[in-house]
Parts: structure tokens; sequence; C-alpha cells
């Protein structure tokens, strides 16, 4: 394995921390912060929670488009640009290495970017010059195969590659916009906190983390926070990626909840 970062983040709603909403202010500050951070990579593997295939898929395009793939909000959300280039040998790359751990995978020469791709690039990465492809989720959203994904990610032969989960540890859309209750705040704070435990407490061997995870409708509340586990998918493949605890973690109040991102450093 060649050296990578590995970054789970939250991204937010839709196009809205590109839009100035102020429910966004936080998340919005901590990614680009996170971009101005981190070591800069070479290319970037990105795992949205909004790309879901029979198995996996990475995006294969030179110059990849972007997917609008959200509805109502204002003009501007749907003229949104982010040029990066994208990397067909990385891609291929990718595909070679899921096959050698017995994963098929295929390519997809015509998909663009969807928004859990370009929404936190654009505020990390801004100048888009940092070749970007995307991996999807396995439509079955098995933990276990995800974690699994993430495993033979590790093995590329990539210097210096950023694999971004990008998701969100908090994801109820009923609940984003209904009222916050005390009720409501300490369920998202009970399942985020067993979250951050499972992924930052190093006393956990990484058996116990690995089963945590794999049987994550056990933590508390957790169907409230993760009525559908798309969002929390990706969080699972980071740590397939690592085998280890977190080097840190950051919390962003948005949209009235908690949602964290977790940072694993190179080693």
């Amino acid at each position: 394995m060649k050296s990578q970062q590995v970054i789970f983040v939250s991204h937010g709603g839709g196009p809205l921390p590109l839009l100035g909403d102020p429910q966004h202010q936080e998340l919005t500050m901590q990614l680009r912060q996170l971009g101005s951070r981190i070591a800069k990579p070479t290319a970037i593997l990105v795992v949205s929670a909004h790309w879901e295939a029979l198995q996996p898929t990475v995006t294969s395009a030179a110059q990849p488009a972007l997917l609008y793939d959200y509805y109502g909000f204002p003009p501007e959300s749907y003229q949104l640009t982010y040029p990066a280039p994208g990397h067909p040998q990385l891609a291929q790359q990718i595909v070679a290495t899921l096959h050698k751990h017995g994963i098929t995978a295929t390519l997809d020469a015509q998909r663009g970017l969807d928004h859990g791709v370009f929404v936190p690039l654009k505020l990390m990465f801004p100048t888009a010059a940092i070749p970007v492809v995307q991996l999807s989720l396995k439509a079955n959203l098995d933990p276990q195969q995800h974690i699994d994904l993430g495993q033979a990610l590790a093995d590329l032969e990539y210097e210096n590659l950023l694999i971004l989960g990008s998701g969100f540890s908090f994801h109820n859309m009923r609940a984003f916009f209904a009222p916050q209750t005390e009720a409501t705040e300490r369920r998202n704070q009970a399942f985020e906190n067993w979250l951050k435990l499972t992924l930052t407490d190093t006393q956990l061997n990484e058996s116990e983390r690995q089963q945590r995870l794999i049987h994550w409708e056990q933590a508390p509340e957790a169907r409230f926070c993760h009525p559908r586990e798309e969002h929390l998918l990706p969080l699972l493949v980071c740590y397939g990626a690592t085998r280890r605890a977190a080097d840190s973690y950051q919390m962003a109040r948005t949209l009235g909840r908690t949602a964290g991102m977790f940072i694993w450093s190179k080693r």
C-alpha cells in the first residue's frame, strides 16, 4: 500500500453549503479549513452516498461532468461548476485492485460527479486542479461488504491518494425539517457519541471495532439517525481502508443537527 489519507465528511444538504445557507456555516468553514490543513493529494477517490450500483462502479471519464442530483433549489445551484479532471488510469487501477480481491467491479465513462462529490470538494479544493474519480456504493447496502471494499482499496499502489468518504453521520430527512426538541437532540447525540467512540477509541481492538460497525443498527437511536444507511456506508469504506481508529474527529452543527467528520492521517 502506498501513502494514503482517508477522510469521512458530512457533506450537508444538497447544494446548500455552496449557497451561503446560515445553517451550514460551521460545516462550510470546517470543510474549507480541512482542505487547507491536509497535505495536498495527487488524486482524489470519492465514495459518495449518492451513487448506488449493483456492483462497485468507478467513473472513468477524462473530463467528468456534474450531476445536479437535487431538486427545488435556486437556479444558481444548477449552474455550479467544478471542472476537475478525471483520471481514467486510476479508475482502471481501482477496478483491477478490486478484482484482485475477488470484488466484481466495472468502469463508467458516462456518469458525472454528483453533489456528494463536488459540494465538499469545491470547498476543500476550490481550484479543481486535482484529478477526481468516484466509486459507487453497492446497492445491497451490506455493511461488511463496504468494509471489505475499503480493505481492497488499501492495496491501491498509488502514491499520495486521498480517499474521501462523503455522507452524513446524521441523515433523517423528516427530522431535518421537524421542530428541534430536547428528545430529538438526545437521540441525535446518542448515536453520534456511539459513532465517535467506535471510530476513535484506541482501547477497542479492530475486531471489536469492525463488529460494532457491522452491527451498527444495534447502536442507540441508529434507525432514527439513519432510516436508510446510504449516508453512513462511505464511513465504513473509510474504516475498511484504514483498519484502525481515526486520528481525529470534528463536529459541525448542520441543519440544526450534530454531524461529524473523521480523519485518518497518513502513516
